[in-house]
C-alpha cells in the first residue's frame, strides 16, 4: 500500500514541477536576510490560504508551523525547511538572480522552501490516506546565531512531535544521489570577540608603550597550537581568526586591537576544551605583554547528531523505494559546516539528510559563494525523499 501511495505522491510532485521551479526562481530573486524575512514569511503564509491544514504564524519570530492532521491516531512527524538568505552580492548571472543588492540565496534555502511547499500541498491532498500528523516547520534565520530553530522550539513548535526530519541540498554533492550518516554529522560552533588593551605610544619610543598589535599577533599564533598540541589527533576541531582590526598610523603604537574568531568541533568535549585553551592563551598573552583583554565567547549551534536508529530507518526506507531521478542512496562523511537543525535533534530523535544538487554544467561552487547555484531538479528529489520518509514513517510504524 505504501508503494502505491508513494507513486501517487511522486506523480503529484511531477505534475507540480513547473510551479515549484517558478516559486524557486521568485524566492531566489527576492532574498531576505536572517531575522528580516518579512515578505518571505508572508509568501509562505499566503501559499497555505484555503488549504485543509492548520497554520500558525509568528512562531519564535517569523517562523510558520503548518499541521496536517490525518484525523487518525498515530505518530507526529515534523519536517523542516529554512528560508533565510545571506549578505552576499550575487555573481551567478542567472536570469532570476537576486534583485536585492548585497543579498543572495547562496545556500539553497530558496530550494528548501519551494520543494517543501509543493510537498506539503501534495500531502494535504493525500492526508486521508495517512495516519497521525505532519508538522511542517518553515524556519527563518538559520544562518545567524542564535538561529531561528531555538526560538521556534521555545515557542512550542515541537509540542507533541515525536521525531524531526530535515534535508539540505548540496551543490558539491553529486546530483542524483541522496546521502545519510548516523551519529555526529555536522560540527558545533562557537564565536568569540576579543579586545586586547595595551598602552599606545610613538614608534620612536616603544619602551614607553605596551604594543597591542604585538600582543594580539602572539595570540593569533598561539591559538593555532590548540588544535595541533591540545586536541587528541582523532578529534575534530578548528580555530579561525577571521578579523584582526589593528588599523592605525605607521608611526603610532596601537593601544588596542579587536579580533574575531570562529571555532568548530565535532563533540561537546572538544568544544569545551578549545574554549578553556583560548582563555588560557589570553591569560598568558596578558601576563607576557602587560596588557588586558575583554573576551565575549559564545557557544552557539550544537553538534548535529543524527539518531542512529532513525537514520537506519531513513536509509532503509529510501534504499527500498524507487524514486525517479535517484541513482543511489549512500552513507557520506561528516560535514564541516554547522547547522541549527542541531537544536531540533537535541530535543527529539532526528535525521538530517543531504540531496546532491551539483549543477548540470559549469563549476560546482561551494555554499556561501557569490557564484553558488544548484541543479533545480534536485528539488524534485528532495520532495520525493522527504515524501517517502513521511509515508513510511506514518504508515509503517517507524523506529522511536
Amino acid at each position: 500500500m505504501n508503494e502505491a501511495m508513494k507513486e501517487q505522491l511522486f506523480k503529484k510532485i511531477a505534475e507540480k514541477h513547473d510551479r515549484m521551479v517558478d516559486m524557486y526562481r521568485y524566492l531566489h530573486a527576492h532574498p531576505e536576510l536572517s531575522f528580516q524575512e518579512e515578505q518571505t514569511a508572508k509568501y509562505i503564509e499566503a501559499f497555505y490560504q484555503g488549504k485543509d491544514c492548520d497554520v500558525r504564524t509568528n512562531v519564535g519570530g517569523r517562523g510558520i508551523v503548518v499541521t496536517i492532521d490525518s484525523g487518525k491516531p498515530g505518530k507526529t512527524l515534523a519536517i523542516r525547511a529554512d528560508f533565510d538568505a545571506l549578505p552576499i552580492q550575487e555573481e551567478t548571472g542567472l536570469p532570476y538572480a537576486s534583485e536585492t543588492p548585497g543579498v543572495m540565496h547562496a545556500c539553497g534555502h530558496d530550494a528548501h522552501t519551494s520543494y517543501m511547499l509543493i510537498l506539503a500541498e501534495s500531502l494535504i491532498e493525500m492526508k486521508e490516506q495517512l495516519e497521525g500528523k505532519i508538522v511542517v516547520l518553515h524556519q527563518p534565520a538559520e544562518e545567524v546565531p542564535p538561529g531561528g530553530a531555538i526560538g521556534m522550539i521555545k515557542d512550542g513548535a515541537l509540542d507533541g512531535v515525536d521525531n524531526v526530519f530535515g534535508i539540505h541540498v548540496m551543490s558539491q554533492m553529486e546530483y542524483g544521489k541522496v546521502f545519510y550518516r548516523e551519529g555526529n554529522v555536522q560540527t558545533g560552533r562557537a564565536n568569540f570577540h576579543v579586545k586586547i588593551q595595551g598602552v599606545g605610544g610613538h614608534g620612536s619610543s616603544p619602551h614607553k608603550a605596551n604594543d597591542a598589535i604585538v600582543a594580539a599577533s602572539y595570540f593569533v599564533v598561539a591559538v593555532q597550537s590548540i588544535v595541533s598540541r591540545r586536541l587528541n589527533p582523532f578529534d575534530v576541531g578548528s580555530i579561525t581568526i577571521g578579523n584582526f582590526d589593528g588599523r592605525g598610523s605607521f608611526n603610532v603604537i596601537k593601544d588596542s586591537v579587536f579580533l574575531e574568531g570562529d571555532v568548530r568541533s565535532m563533540s561537546e568535549a572538544t568544544r569545551n576544551l578549545i574554549e578553556k585553551e583560548i582563555r588560557a592563551k589570553l591569560d598568558g598573552v596578558a601576563a607576557m605583554f602587560d596588557v588586558t583583554y575583554e573576551l565575549d565567547y559564545d557557544n552557539d549551534y550544537p553538534v548535529l547528531y543524527n539518531d542512529p536508529e532513525m537514520t537506519a530507518f531513513a536509509a532503509n526506507a529510501l534504499q527500498a523505494t524507487d524514486m525517479p531521478g535517484v541513482n543511489a542512496v549512500e552513507r557520506c562523511e561528516a560535514q564541516p559546516p554547522s547547522e541549527d537543525f542541531a537544536y531540533y535533534a537535541k530535543e527529539r530523535p532526528s535525521v538530517f539528510l543531504y540531496v546532491g544538487a551539483s549543477p548540470e554544467e559549469g563549476e560546482a561552487y561551494p555554499h556561501h559563494h557569490p557564484k553558488f547555484r544548484i541543479n533545480p531538479e534536485s528539488m524534485t528529489i528532495a520532495a520525493e525523499t522527504m515524501g517517502t520518509l513521511v509515508i513510511d514513517y506514518l504508515n509503517g510504524g517507524s523506529g522511536k
